[in-house]
């Protein structure tokens, strides 16, 4: 990493204070493009690339005289050649620690030709500001995966107050660590991507697109068929029993089956009811390697009503329940 610090030499000073007496954020030479993002991931070492495209514009250009300069935090330092290409030059800055964002621009020194007299040249660039990001979305770990299914996200500065939204839409979202969260695939309609974001408050980040599959029980024209609770498998989904007549207090076992394996992270199946005061029962989540899971459910206040199961493609499964 180069760290060695210029002079300011008279005519480079000078430039300078024209640049200002200009206003550089207004003020772009065509001969400079930054080539680094206004986000830097944020890295334990602090030191973090800045590149640029050089080439001077001027008609004699004289080649070898370019010296080409960044200035940041009133330093100025040389770059240099970059191997990622012609023309390309980068300076490695270690930002001082607890610094969020830098702001820089570029200054370039050159010699033009003209009736056999050489003339020195300079140009600058406009201020450019990078923000230092602590939170970034890496990855989705898989970007395909039926109904039910719970999906990682990778990156770092995850907090438990992230959620993960389908389409603007928010879904049943797992805190795991600052580096991972997961979601579980909300019932929506399958054979279609949805956009998915990362939000904490009213600022969401794009993380991917992800392709819900349909797993079985589908019509002809590509659907997933509407099941009815029968004990016996009706479309992807199956439970037993098919319907639950409880007393206040008093529990049951039931069982749901799924026609295929759940992957790693489990399979959610998506269970609500239209009388919540009268069920008591936990989230239904097929463990990893196995089909199948079974939960209690007790009976709350008295009340006549459904349960509403969707999971692994299927629409929807209706168990009748009461509680008296």
């Amino acid at each position: 990493m180069q760290k060695n610090r210029f002079s300011h030499a008279r005519r480079i000073f000078s430039g300078i204070v024209a640049a200002l007496v200009l206003g550089l954020a207004g003020c772009q030479t065509p001969a400079i493009t930054n080539l680094t993002p206004d986000a830097l991931a944020e890295n334990p070492s602090q030191i973090y690339t800045i590149s640029a495209r050089i080439s001077p514009k001027d008609a004699g250009y004289v080649r070898g005289t370019l010296i080409p300069r960044i200035i940041i935090d009133g330093q100025n330092f040389t770059m240099t050649k970059s191997p990622l290409g012609e023309n390309i030059y980068e300076f490695e800055y270690q930002v001082p620690a607890g610094r969020t964002e830098i702001k820089y621009y570029f200054l370039i020194s050159y010699q033009v030709e003209s009736s056999g007299i050489l003339t020195p040249r300079e140009d600058y660039s406009q201020i450019f500001t990078a923000n230092i990001a602590g939170r970034y979305v890496l990855s989705l770990e898989v970007n395909r995966g039926p109904v039910g299914a719970r999906i990682s996200i990778l990156g770092r500065g995850f907090t438990a107050n992230d959620t993960v939204f389908f389409d603007n839409t928010p879904v049943r979202t797992v805190f795991e660590s600052p580096n991972a969260i997961s979601f579980y695939v909300p019932a929506v309609e399958p054979n279609r991507n949805y956009k998915v974001t990362l939000g904490n408050g009213s600022v969401q980040s794009p993380v991917g697109t992800f392709r819900v599959d349909a797993l079985g029980g589908a019509t002809e024209g590509g659907s997933p068929s509407v099941a009815t609770a029968t004990g016996a498998v009706a479309g992807p989904l199956s439970v037993t029993p098919s319907s639950l007549n409880l007393r206040t207090g008093e529990k049951a076992q039931v069982t749901f089956t799924t026609p295929v394996t759940a992957s790693a992270g489990g399979l959610l199946i998506d269970v609500t009811t239209d009388v919540p005061e009268s069920v008591i029962m936990p989230e239904v989540v097929v463990p990893a390697g196995s089909n199948t899971v079974t939960v209690t459910v007790e009976g709350g206040r008295p009340g006549n009503g459904n349960l509403f199961a969707k999971g692994a493609g299927v629409r929807e499964l209706t168990i009748p329940i009461s509680v008296r």
